[in-house]
């Protein structure tokens, strides 16, 4: 089982940047795929980002390629989302969520993953 929790989200103008960091507890950390999926109000949860167990991997969403960056350190049971060039659009609750699957596609699937953080809200003004 492992234990995540978020931070680094806030409000930022379009055109700005926002790094999200989510701690790990848990000792088998590097045996998850994890991913940052997102939740924007009235609308479903969506896939952002997910990065392999060993970081070798990475997966985007096709909205966020070349905006966004996610990496991973085991080492220290972290992941990072970088976000550049972040729009009114990217608003939402991101969480960082961990999955037992090691599939790209599943890696891009929501109801993959196993254990949620609590989010953090985005908030891109325009």
């Amino acid at each position: 089982q492992v234990q995540l929790v978020e931070s680094g989200g806030g409000l930022v103008q379009a055109g700005g940047s926002l790094r999200l960091s989510c701690a790990a507890s848990g000792r088998t950390f590097s045996s998850y795929f994890v991913g940052w999926i997102r939740q924007a109000p009235g609308k479903e949860h969506e896939f952002v980002a997910a990065v392999s167990m060993g970081g070798e991997n990475t997966y985007y969403a096709k909205f966020v390629k070349g905006r966004f960056t996610i990496s991973r350190d085991n080492a220290k049971n972290t992941v990072v989302l970088q976000m550049n060039s972040l729009k009114p659009e990217d608003t939402a609750v991101y969480y960082c969520a961990a999955s037992t699957e090691s599939s790209w596609l599943s890696a891009m699937t929501v109801s993959s993953y196993d254990y949620w953080g609590q989010g953090t809200q985005v908030t891109v003004s325009a």
